[in-house]
């Protein structure tokens, strides 16, 4: 498993959010400069973000996007998810167990499945908040 900048970029704009709260609604623009991300690539994962309900959109000249919920709530797992789907450290664990033909004698599956959720567990542990305030 890796994280794409997808996922990557998708962290730094909600933690951008968060630092920035008490600003109202953000422009696209100023994050896109104070992150370095390219405005178009930005919007696409911004509208990932707002489809999955963890930002808020509002147009017009007061416009941008801010936080849906405050960054306590919001885990990292929950944006690098939705910014990668699975997290899943190999193919089979995206799959049913009879859509591979060799799980029920896999001596390696059980490790898998532990791993996924030591790596989800970990995640889930995160929050946006925790990334601000917190050495980890």
């Amino acid at each position: 498993m890796m994280i794409s900048t997808k996922g990557r970029y998708a962290l730094r704009v909600m933690i951008d959010l968060a630092q920035h709260e008490g600003e109202g609604f953000l422009s696209l623009k100023s994050v896109a400069e104070r992150q370095d991300i390219s405005p178009k690539y930005l919007e696409m994962i911004v509208a990932i973000l707002n489809r999955g309900g963890l930002v808020i959109s509002q147009r017009g000249k007061e416009g941008g996007y801010r936080l849906a919920r405050p960054a306590s709530e919001i885990l990292v797992g929950e944006v690098i998810r939705l910014a990668e789907g699975s997290l899943a450290p190999v193919a089979c664990l995206d799959c049913t167990d009879s859509a591979c033909e060799r799980a029920d004698n896999c001596l390696t599956l059980p490790m898998w499945r532990k791993l996924d959720g030591l790596i989800n567990e970990y995640l889930d542990s995160v929050s946006i908040e925790d990334l601000l305030n917190k050495p980890l």
